[in-house]
């Protein structure tokens, strides 16, 4: 019986090939043995589904397929003929596995490069992960669903006479009971008891297993590292994707070769993190410090998109701007520069989600598919806080939290999950009366839920001193540029105490990066105990010296900055004054902060979550400095010490980062932006967990 269904599966997936069954069989023989001649070929399929027909709309799987394209071609060298993309009524059970038999398991040499990619929705089937393709359900009987098992996808894969084989999965299988629903999509559906499996797939796939005697090893990369996470949607103005893949292909756009697998999931994880997840994403198989043939292909140009069309007159490009993080794109202002490697200038002129529009400053037009860098970076100043009112709210709810918001300049409200938000306010659970802050994806604030039967209007009013520090945070953040930053740098946060210091996490600037790196563990979001002291040691590796400022949140509602007191002897007496004075370091050499490991820096107990800037500059931060100043409303003099007016801190070191670049001449831009210069700054992010 199961050698039968597993030919009549065969059969059916031929007739959707159009081959026989000899011709397949001639290609089976293929997956038990790597083919002598050698070949640097490189194929790819990628499957997406965003309408279904019996589920919920998805809106971000098309995006993931254009994202994971685009970075193919202009960054791993994969042509554009041998990219297979299924999307929409095309991604169906047969036609996946028709393309893996087809597209992939008939061109596959060995040592070729092979990248598979799906986004959709996952769910469970008979206790087995399982995905959804677009005919989710059998067109003679709903009872039965079409389903995928990850099983005989994985199995296709392994197959395949190579072993350089990627794989990239961004769904989930499960909605947990601690999910909590802000609006964005999620890929995941809960599957009925009362739903099977078509029959004969579980045969197919036992078909399989004896059919393919040899297996290849595989690198598969999945959206979420454990059955309680579910993979979420990112919503941009104008676009969204899922946060797995934005955050896999950003990264790899900005990154250089020479970098693990984990390596390049530590730093996807840790924006996501950023971004508010708790969502992490996972390498599922033990070949850790196996090198992958694909990642290596990265060629050396770090970018933050691609040039894809030229008007007729030469004047004017289309661009994709796929290397931006997010929190820098949704803020990333007209009049921006990027250059290209052969010096084109293109001055950003308008933004729809990742595709923007750029007027050519010199005469020379670029070349579809060049690479672009960004150079200039110019920031609104009236950058405002969205609140989004989960929609779960009532409207006499939301009516009042509109109202009551508004009383705060920096604040803009929208409904969650129609427009971006930066948090989201409501109830701690459907038929709950407390009311509290969470993040875009539904991770609640520390600190801001409020009492039973609050009313809405008191618990914004509760809320308004800490909207403040979340748009400082929100402000220092969008001075990220490790990608793209012309300074190098690095820095490495340590923990330490009276005998040795422990590294905990190092970041350096990515373009211009060096081959030293320490024995860190390269998780997302590294943990320390509570009561660690700690402190940073930042190297500057430029030719040039360089100023120091640090910044940060504990928990999201708490912003801290290290504040540098220096000991002055006052003119002709003999007492001695502190005031703050620049930080430094001269070219080459290396700046530990503080000084010593202070006890007053140790982590504070309370805290959960900490994520901390540390900012360069080749200018003085006058202006933060006499912001921190007005700001120590305690009057003492410690290094690390909570600001009191973080708005106002924030503010003013976008002006000295303002000040500091050296193109404001060059550059014509309305009176009410920050024009930011990658080669006079460069912005380091670091966070991490306290247990």
């Amino acid at each position: 019986m199961k050698r039968r269904t597993f030919i009549q599966r065969i059969g059916s997936i031929l007739g959707v090939l159009g081959i026989a069954e000899a011709e397949w069989l001639t290609w089976g023989n293929a997956y038990n043995q790597a083919l002598a001649q050698p070949s640097s070929r490189k194929l790819a399929l990628l499957v997406g589904v965003n309408k279904y027909a019996q589920s919920p709309a998805l809106a971000g799987c098309l995006t993931d397929v254009e994202l994971q394209k685009e970075l193919l071609i202009n960054r791993f060298g994969f042509v554009g003929a041998d990219i297979l993309t299924l999307t929409e009524e095309q991604a169906s059970r047969d036609f996946i596995e028709a393309a893996i038999l087809d597209h992939l398991g008939k061109q596959t040499r060995a040592d070729d490069v092979v990248f598979f990619h799906f986004s959709g929705y996952g769910s469970k089937i008979t206790g087995q992960n399982a995905l959804v393709p677009v005919d989710e359900r059998n067109a003679e009987d709903k009872n039965f669903v079409n389903y995928l098992l990850e099983q005989t996808l994985l199995l296709l894969l392994r197959s395949l006479p190579t072993s350089n084989v990627t794989a990239v999965l961004d769904t989930s299988y499960d909605i947990s009971e601690t999910f909590r629903a802000t609006g964005l999509k999620i890929r995941a559906l809960s599957t009925s008891p009362d739903l099977k499996l078509v029959t004969g797939e579980e045969e197919f796939l036992q078909g399989l297993k004896n059919q393919a005697s040899q297996l290849n090893p595989i690198t598969l990369l999945t959206a979420t590292s454990n059955p309680q996470q579910v993979a979420r949607e990112l919503l941009l103005s104008g676009v969204s994707a899922g946060l797995f893949t934005y955050a896999l292909t950003q990264y790899l756009w900005e990154t250089t070769p020479a970098r693990k697998i984990t390596t390049l999931l530590s730093y996807a994880g840790s924006e996501m993190y950023n971004l508010g997840s708790g969502q992490q994403p996972a390498l599922v198989n033990g070949l850790k410090n196996q090198p992958n043939t694909l990642i290596d292909s990265l060629s050396w140009s770090g970018a933050e998109g691609v040039v894809k069309a030229t008007d007729e007159e030469g004047k004017a490009v289309k661009l994709l701007l796929t290397g931006l993080p997010p929190q820098v794109l949704e803020s990333y202002g007209a009049n921006s520069r990027l250059t290209t490697a052969t010096g084109e200038v293109l001055v950003l002129r308008s933004r729809t989600g990742l595709n923007a529009k750029a007027q050519i400053a010199n005469t020379k037009p670029p070349q579809v598919g060049q690479l672009i860098q960004e150079a200039v970076r110019v920031l609104p100043k009236n950058i405002s806080l969205t609140i989004g009112l989960d929609a779960s709210l009532e409207r006499i709810e939301r009516v009042d939290a509109t109202s009551a918001f508004a009383t705060f300049a920096g604040v803009t409200t929208v409904v969650a999950g129609e427009q971006p938000a930066d948090y989201i306010f409501g109830k701690l659970a459907k038929g709950n009366t407390r009311y509290a802050l969470f993040s875009q994806f539904g991770e609640l604030i520390p600190n801001t839920t409020g009492e039973n039967e609050e009313a809405v209007k008191v618990a914004v009013k509760r809320l308004l001193s800490k909207l403040p520090t979340l748009l400082a945070a929100k402000l220092w953040q969008l001075t990220n540029n490790q990608g793209s930053s012309r300074l190098v740098v690095r820095g490495t946060l340590e923990t330490v105490n009276s005998f040795t210091s422990q590294p905990v996490v190092q970041r350096e600037t990515l373009r211009t990066s060096t081959a030293k790196k320490l024995n860190i563990p390269t998780v997302a979001v590294p943990q320390v105990a509570i009561g660690s002291r700690m402190q940073y040691k930042l190297e500057n590796l430029s030719d040039r010296p360089l100023y120091i400022m640090l910044v940060g949140v504990n928990n999201s509602t708490n912003a801290i900055a290290f504040y540098p007191w220096q000991v002055r002897q006052e003119p002709s007496t003999s007492e001695t004054k502190p005031q703050l004075e620049n930080l430094f370091i001269p070219p080459g050499e290396t700046l530990t902060i503080p000084e010593t490991a202070v006890s007053e820096w140790a982590i504070p107990g309370l805290s959960l979550f900490c994520e901390h800037q540390i900012i360069f500059s080749t200018s003085p931060f006058t202006g933060t400095l006499a912001a921190l100043a007005a700001s120590n409303t305690s009057g003492g003099r410690k290094p690390i010490a909570t600001l009191a007016s973080p708005l106002d801190v924030a503010q003013a070191l976008l002006q000295d980062l303002h000040n500091a670049s050296a193109v404001k001449a060059e550059t014509t831009t309305a009176n009410d932006g920050h024009i930011l210069d990658v080669r006079n700054w460069a912005s380091l992010n670091f966070c991490f967990q306290v247990v």
